[in-house]
């Protein structure tokens, strides 16, 4: 039985790699550090950003990493103010409306972040349930968001979709027991596979995603019927 779908927010929602790419990549030339798009990969996407900073900026004390961090934030806010979101999702928002599952919103972003986003996509009530990495003991790659957002819709593991872009997302989906599909927006398919998507897919206009969406339907209906 499908009962939710749990999305991601950055990289699969809408692709705002390429401006935290932007925003990082300025405010690290402060300390001489210039990025390419595999340091960003590797070593920025996906990940929180205490760790972000630590790994990257080690000599800096934790409140002028804080301090680093938000004003990294805070710089793509100002640069993110036209975000759109990947094709096809507001349809299937419309087809988890039609056929009554619930959606929860699962994310690593900064709260500042996150509800500058859903405000400037339009879709803060889009969402039974979000569910920050601030709220839980630990962000993704741990499962506890997830597990955290299972627990608020009250529904077992594999009553649930989710829908990542970044391999410690997928990760954390995965060791929540959550079959999960991947969004090629920001890494390699054969990455995002490797760490446990069982579909990979560009976006959301994609047949192979609307044809196991359907399917999982057609199989709840039938069980209904018998």
């Amino acid at each position: 039985m499908l009962a939710a779908i749990l999305f991601d927010l950055d990289g699969t929602i809408v692709n705002t790699d390429p401006i935290h790419y932007q925003a990082w990549h300025k405010m690290l030339l402060r300390y001489s550090i210039e990025i390419d798009e595999t340091f960003y990969k590797s070593r920025i996407s996906g990940r929180l950003n205490p760790e972000i900073v630590k790994d990257i900026l080690p000599e800096l004390s934790a409140p002028a990493g804080q301090e680093f961090a938000d004003e990294k934030e805070a710089l793509f806010r100002q640069l993110a103010s036209h975000l759109q979101p990947l094709s096809g999702f507001s349809e299937l928002i419309a087809w988890t409306q039609t056929h009554q599952l619930k959606r929860a919103l699962v994310t690593n972003a900064p709260r500042l972040n996150a509800e500058f986003m859903l405000d400037v996509l339009d879709i803060t009530e889009t969402f039974h349930q979000v569910v920050l990495a601030d709220d839980c003991i630990a962000g993704k790659p741990d499962p506890a968001p997830y597990q955290v957002a299972l627990s608020k819709l009250g529904i077992p593991a594999e009553q649930a979709i989710a829908l990542e872009d970044s391999p410690s997302g997928i990760r954390a989906a995965v060791a929540a027991g959550i079959r999960t599909v991947g969004i090629a927006s920001t890494h390699n398919p054969q990455v995002l596979q490797d760490v446990g998507a069982f579909m990979v897919i560009p976006d959301f206009t994609d047949l192979q995603l609307w044809t196991f969406l359907n399917s999982l339907i057609e199989a709840d209906l039938s069980v209904v019927s018998t």
